[in-house]
């Protein structure tokens, strides 16, 4: 996406003592005028843009983690010979 400045999104998965956490950062850094009135023009936005792209990452996250425990315990084990 061309924008007046630099911009970049990090998101990052962090373990914690529940599985992990997902903390996403949008950096924008201006470039003159245009870039001040058009990141004012936009934050209003991001918001609600972030929370559910947040929202929607984290839920398809939780779905695969389920889907491959629904996985695990479906497989059947198999025993060695003594």
């Amino acid at each position: 996406m061309k924008v007046p400045g630099e911009a970049w999104l990090e998101l990052r998965a962090v373990p914690d003592d529940r599985g992990a956490r997902y903390e996403q950062r949008a950096i924008f850094f201006p470039r003159g005028l245009t870039g001040r009135l058009y990141w004012l023009a936009v934050l209003p936005f991001h918001g609600a843009i972030f929370a559910g792209m947040a929202a929607r990452i984290t839920a398809a996250a939780e779905h695969h983690d389920d889907a491959a425990s629904l996985d695990d315990a479906a497989s059947p084990v198999s025993a060695s010979p003594l």
